[in-house]
């Protein structure tokens, strides 16, 4: 049985294969998206025990992503949101937090605090 369902949706080709690889060694099974659009088209058609959404990708940003999740009739409004991003501000925390996004981890960070991560909060999420 995999350990459980995930959106990746990352612009960067080269973060997005090291983060699929990581995660699916663990057991995970991992659903990829190059940009915005694509992360809500699949976040309309299957359901996920977990979202990771890069904050700057084309189309839209991963806290417009989160908005659009929390804001309409979809099976992940209630899933749980991890915001990878390169902006630190507080403002850019503030805007993620409203957003609904549920951890916001800073670019670089090390793929074995993410696994860390992600591993609390799908056991958190599971009845």
């Amino acid at each position: 049985m995999a350990a459980g369902n995930i959106l990746l949706a990352e612009d960067e080709a080269a973060l997005r294969f090291l983060l699929t690889e990581t995660l699916k060694d663990e057991g995970y099974e991992i659903t990829e998206a190059e940009d915005g659009q694509q992360a809500i088209d699949c976040l309309q058609s299957e359901t996920f025990d977990l979202i990771i959404l890069d904050y700057m990708m084309p189309e839209r940003t991963g806290v417009e992503v989160c908005e659009w999740l929390r804001r309409h009739p979809n099976p992940n409004a209630q899933a749980p949101v991890i915001l990878l991003t390169a902006k630190a501000l507080e403002k850019d925390r503030e805007r993620a937090k409203a957003a609904g996004v549920t951890q916001y981890i800073v670019k670089p960070f090390s793929p074995l605090q993410l696994l860390d991560t992600i591993g609390d909060m799908i056991r958190r999420g599971k009845p």
